[in-house]
Parts: C-alpha cells; structure tokens; sequence
C-alpha cells in the first residue's frame, strides 16, 4: 500500500510513519507536513534516505497543494496534520478552524474527487466529548459532542465532516478518537515533556489551577498501532475511541515526573488556571478493542518511566525545540533535498 500521511513531522505523525514502516515493511509513505512550528524533520531523521518515505511540503488547507500530491495514486490517507494545543487556541481560534476545519474539508474533497476513493482515517481526539463528571461511565462513541475549547470545536467540526462526507458521498472514511498521548517527540509545551524537560533544568513546573484535572493516558505508540488498526480493520462511517484506561490527575502525572528525574518537589507551582479548563476526559476503547482487535501494550507506569528516560537520552533534541535552534535545522535539511 501506498498511505498518504498528513502532518507526518509531528508528535503522533511522525510515531506513525515510523511504525508504519516498521510493522509494513512492503508500504510506503507520503509525509505532507507544512512544517509549522510542531513539524519537525529531526522527528524523522532516522528514515533519512529511505526510498519508501517520500516528503512533501504541503498545506492541507491548499486545493492547489493536495490536488498536487495526489496526481499520483495512493490507497489510504491518514490524516493527523492539525492545530492541536488548547492554550494557542484561546490566544487565537483563526489557524485551528483553518487546519482542522478547512484542511480536513479539503483532503476529503480531494478523496471524494479520485476515481476509484480510497480510504480515508481522520485522527480526532477526546476532547470533542467536552467534560465529563467525577464518577460518571467514559464516552463511548454513541456520546454527543459538547466541546468547551476553540481547538476541541474545530475537531468537532472536522468529525462532523468527516462523517457527513461518508454518508452524503459514500466516502470510505473511519474516524478515531484518542485521550492524551505522551511518548519521544512530544512538542515540549504539552503536560509531559514540559514537566520532565523543565525538571531536568530544574525550573518551575507550572500546574493549572488546583492540579485536578483528570485524564486518561496512552503512549503514542499504542495510539498508532490503533490507527493502524482502523485504517486495515476499520468498518467505513464507524467511529474508534482509543483510551489507555489510565485516568490520572494532572498534579499526580507532574509529582510523578518529579520523582523520576529526581528533581525537588519545590519546583511545583500552581498558575492561574486556563479558561473552561474541563476537569476530566475518559473515553470507553471497548469497541476498539472488541471489533479491531487492538489493545494498548503499555501500562502507563512503565510507559512514563520509559518516556522520561527518552527525554534524558535525547537533551540535544528537545533544547533544540525549547530554543527554536531545530527550524535552523528544517531549513538546512529542506534546501538539501530541493536543491
């Protein structure tokens, strides 16, 4: 198979393209990734040279850039490209309904419009669902979409899309939706590698509000080896949650990480909390699990120790990213292959 990858360069993209070639030895890979501050070479730097992962530079919001790529043909698109960190999006709501609304329409245009289709996963997240009480059961997929933030609506929407383009165009779409992910190549102002890179600096660890918010966790990789899934075993129209069954509270993940990097527990503040900050999300994977046959690998202890220990291994790459050094590094490693 040949898989058109949106925003390959990212966080999850980037896990994917590498497990995709790993697990399939005999597919190849599109990447289009416009490389935005998140996009990231040095996430892939590993497949240097390797003839079945090919890299576009592209906007997924350009008719112009996806009729481009697609002139050649592909069997699937996975789509992860997309504006994804809720504190930008209450700065700005304007590039989120751009990338994730208007780029999510026309990738599915574009599908829609190549004969013969093909296969369409749009990646979404469990932040559509919007909060969910203390103690009440997890969301499953049949649960109505009730989003607080900027970025959790623009997500909504593009699901919305994504659906109706099913149903309206018989498009072969499957769409999936996954609580947080930690794991290597984390942009470092999400929870996770915020907490364990500022740790390690011996910096303050800022907590939202009282530190109580709840969510449930999943390293990266079993989210792809998920996505995987859909994208193979996946029935069209049909929805996917991905939950690692991890519920936990912000300020134990961060108290946790203390512990780990054995940094002092005085480096954690509380800042003001963020707006409609929602205090918890949990999504039920039990219709992953029962009709994909997936389920994740890692308990999440063992999964964190072991992401800590990456961000240790590998200081040049996140201090790259923290002191934006690492675009010096997309712009040196893009001219060498357009030249």
């Amino acid at each position: 198979m040949r898989v058109l990858v949106t925003g390959g360069f990212g966080f999850i993209g980037s896990n994917f393209v590498r497990l995709l070639l790993r697990e399939r030895p005999d597919w190849s890979v599109v990447n289009v990734d416009l490389c935005t501050y998140a996009g990231n070479p040095a996430n892939l730097e590993d497949l240097a040279g390797d003839p079945r992962h090919v890299f576009v530079r592209g906007d997924v919001a350009s008719a112009e850039d996806v009729r481009g790529v697609l002139e050649a043909p592909v069997d699937a698109i996975v789509h992860f490209a997309a504006e994804s960190h809720v504190d930008r999006s209450i700065l700005s709501a304007e590039p989120f309904v751009r990338t994730n609304v208007l780029g999510t329409m026309v990738l599915l245009d574009a599908a829609r419009e190549r004969s013969g289709g093909c296969r369409f996963v749009h990646v979404s997240t469990d932040e559509v669902y919007g909060s969910l009480a203390p103690g009440a059961p997890a969301f499953t997929e049949t649960a109505a979409l009730a989003p607080t933030s900027p970025y959790a609506a623009s997500k909504a929407a593009a699901d919305h899309l994504a659906l109706a383009y099913a149903r309206t165009y018989g498009l072969d779409v499957v769409v999936t939706r996954c609580c947080n992910n930690y794991g290597p190549f984390q942009f470092p102002e999400k929870l996770v590698p915020l907490m364990v890179t500022n740790a390690i600096e011996g910096r303050e660890l800022p907590v939202y509000g009282d530190g109580s918010q709840v969510r449930d966790w999943i390293h990266v990789e079993d989210h792809c080896f998920g996505v995987l899934a859909a994208l193979e075993r996946g029935r069209a129209g049909e929805i996917y949650n991905f939950g690692g069954r991890a519920e936990r509270a912000n300020l134990d993940i961060v108290r946790r990480i203390v512990a780990l990097v054995g940094a002092s527990p005085t480096l954690v503040t509380h800042v003001t909390d963020r707006p409609a900050h929602d205090r918890r999300y949990a999504v039920d994977p039990g219709k992953a699990e029962a009709a994909l046959g997936w389920r994740p690998s890692r308990g999440f202890e063992d999964g964190l120790a072991e992401t800590v220990r990456w961000y240790v291994d590998h200081e040049p790459w996140w201090r790259a990213v923290k002191d934006g050094s690492y675009r010096a590094f997309y712009h040196a490693w893009y001219e060498e292959r357009t030249a």
